[in-house]
């Protein structure tokens, strides 16, 4: 199993993002997805999920009406399209899956809010 998260950087507050996780090693169509971050001294949260269909998302209260969470599964790939960037956004940000007994993680990618 193997997720490649990718599309962080530095943007201005106001701005916005689109990170991608590419997924491969498994089932990818058949399973939830899920994106976390983790900003520097605070736990990881759970920012977005989106069913295997993708006809249903959650979202983090603080992002809802600012993140969209997406999926291709032609593509294997997971989406989190980040608008009205705060700096309170700033964090790495992960995708995640668990299937099988089992927990997997991207190695992240930064985003970092600041003017």
């Amino acid at each position: 199993v193997q997720l490649v998260e990718s599309g962080g950087g530095l943007v201005q507050p106001g701005g916005s993002l689109r990170l991608s996780c590419a997924a491969s090693g498994f089932t990818f169509s058949s399973y939830v997805m899920r994106w976390y971050r983790q900003a520097p001294g605070k736990e990881r949260e759970l920012v977005a999920t989106i069913t295997s269909a993708g006809d249903i998302t959650n979202y983090l209260d603080s992002v809802k009406g600012r993140f969209t969470i997406s999926r291709d599964n032609a593509k294997n790939t997971v989406y989190l399209q980040m608008n009205s960037l705060k700096p309170e956004d700033t964090a790495v940000y992960y995708c995640h899956s668990r299937f099988g007994g089992g927990y997997y993680w991207g190695q992240g990618t930064q985003v970092t809010v600041s003017s």
